[in-house]
């Protein structure tokens, strides 16, 4: 008895797509912040910079709550495939 696999759910895609994202951008702004406030911690105050460092901040708690998410859906598609698995 041989079942395909069921596929992730677009929920699943968006939510790891999202995730990635989010992640990638908070890393790529904390290191942009990181590398600016080296040159010129003056320029760290004033302009778009609060904002990018608000970014790295919150980017990465947000990032990780998606992948929890994420994790918990999939194993529920997969907890339903095994059980329908098991009792055909």
């Amino acid at each position: 008895m041989s079942t395909a696999p069921s596929t992730p759910s677009l929920l699943e895609r968006i939510l790891a797509y999202a995730s990635l994202a989010i992640i990638a951008t908070a890393l790529l702004s904390f290191f942009v912040t990181l590398i600016v406030g080296m040159n010129d911690r003056e320029a760290m105050a004033e302009g778009l910079w609060p904002f990018v460092y608000g970014l790295s901040l919150i980017g990465l708690p947000v990032g990780f709550v998606l992948l929890i998410l994420l994790l918990i859906l999939s194993q529920r598609r997969r907890r339903a495939d095994f059980r329908r698995g098991t009792r055909s």
